[in-house]
């Protein structure tokens, strides 16, 4: 995982419908950058409709989402028209992001080893700092667990 306080590597990657977006083109905004496994699986699915569920309230705090999976940008558009999600999900199957934010873990599952994503959340700051990171985290409640953080530093910002 990268620490808190280092500056968030940059990247350009396609969006769902094949439009290059890159880090830097949210400077001055706050980034949730969550890296997931795969689309269409019960977890990545739950984690992503409860980030849609919550879009609202993040655009209200002038916060951006951004899912990363290694999946393609034709199946993220599938995913985010099936699920009706309306924030920018990139495509990584080169692994760009996903290695440069160290995501790419070994995993086990029923005794077999395999690399895999490790479904991870970063907060990002105004200026591409790291502001907060999150490993490990779990699809149900990741939305909203970055929601509270981000509504206590925003209340902290309007000094209320």
């Amino acid at each position: 995982m990268l620490e808190t306080g280092t500056k968030a590597p940059d990247f350009t990657l396609p969006d769902k419908d094949g439009t290059p977006v890159s880090l830097s083109d949210f400077q001055g905004k706050k980034v949730v950058l969550y890296f997931y496994p795969k689309d269409n699986t019960p977890g990545c699915t739950r984690q992503a409709c409860a980030f849609a569920a919550n879009y609202e309230k993040f655009k209200e705090i002038d916060a951006v989402v951004i899912g990363i999976s290694k999946d393609s940008a034709a199946s993220h558009l599938k995913f985010a028209q099936k699920y009706d999600l309306p924030f920018i999900i990139l495509s990584d199957i080169e692994l760009q992001a996903i290695q440069a934010y160290d995501v790419w873990k070994e995993k086990k599952l029923y005794g077999k080893v395999s690399m895999g994503v490790v479904r991870t959340t970063y907060v990002i700051d105004e200026n591409g700092v790291i502001e907060m990171v999150m490993p490990k985290v779990k699809p149900d409640t990741n939305a909203e667990d970055i929601l509270k953080y981000l509504n206590g530093c925003f209340l902290q910002k309007e000094g209320l």
